[in-house]
């Protein structure tokens, strides 16, 4: 797909295990592409076995073009704060490791305030009972996941992990985001 309209933004999301992140992105209307890969680290061009030894600094992340016309970056932020748990610290379920943390790589200065503010919004909101952790850093690169990992919940339904992970979080996001979904 091309998506180098210059009218779209990309913003880079980790949320723990990027299969489950990358599913409820793409179902989001306005939402152009989602790519699975790794931010945050020390070396170039990971592979999954390293990032996932922790050892690389890399977050699992999901790199997000959207049309800002269609879908406003603080109600992308919304969707992300809302669909994983922010407040634990480099852990998502069985995920543990600084792979797995909650972040957001902004790529530009407008990004980081917008975060900034939906991560104080969220916070004093209470939405969720223990303090936010969500690292908010800046974008220094991207590196894109394996094949396989690509698409990974659309082309691997009734996989296990699928099943019984990113399914009840599908579920979730369907029933609190319907009006974020994309019409088919």
């Amino acid at each position: 797909m091309n998506n180098s309209n210059s009218k779209y933004e990309k913003i880079t999301l980790g949320a723990g295990c990027f299969w489950c992140v990358e599913a409820i992105f793409e179902k989001i209307e306005g939402v152009i592409d989602v790519t699975s890969g790794y931010s945050g680290g020390n070396i170039a061009n990971p592979t999954y076995k390293e990032v996932t030894s922790g050892r690389t600094g890399h977050a699992e992340v999901v790199q997000v073009t959207f049309d800002p016309d269609i879908i406003e970056l603080p109600e992308l932020l919304g969707i992300f704060f809302l669909t994983h748990d922010p407040t634990t610290l480099n852990r998502q379920g069985a995920d543990v490791g600084t792979q797995y943390r909650s972040a957001i790589f902004y790529h530009t200065e407008e990004q980081k305030k917008v975060a900034e503010e939906v991560k104080s919004g969220i916070q004093e909101q209470k939405v969720w009972p223990d303090p936010i952790v969500t690292e908010i850093s800046p974008f220094t690169g991207f590196y894109p996941a394996e094949d396989y990992h690509q698409e990974y919940y659309r082309n691997n339904p009734d996989q296990g992990y699928c099943r019984m992970v990113i399914d009840p979080k599908m579920k979730k996001f369907e029933k609190f985001f319907s009006d974020y979904i994309k019409r088919q």
